[in-house]
């Protein structure tokens, strides 16, 4: 998929589980949520604080698709 054809960065409303975040990540790197599911997991298991605060500043900043 060249850069033209890229669908916008949106949180997916179809492909989520909790706020779209890792559904829409992947829709718009064309790869499976699953491995930015599993990426944020293993960000909070040091302590929490640091995978919980990206997901958070990610669904402030990535809009919601319609």
């Amino acid at each position: 998929m060249t850069d033209s054809t890229r669908k916008p960065l949106r949180r997916s409303p179809d492909n989520r589980i909790l706020l779209g975040i890792c559904g829409g990540l992947g829709e718009f790197f064309g790869i499976n949520p699953i491995w930015f599911r599993l990426a944020f997991i293993i960000a909070a298991i040091p302590g929490g604080f640091p995978g919980l605060l990206l997901y958070l500043i990610l669904w402030v900043i990535i809009p919601k698709a319609r």
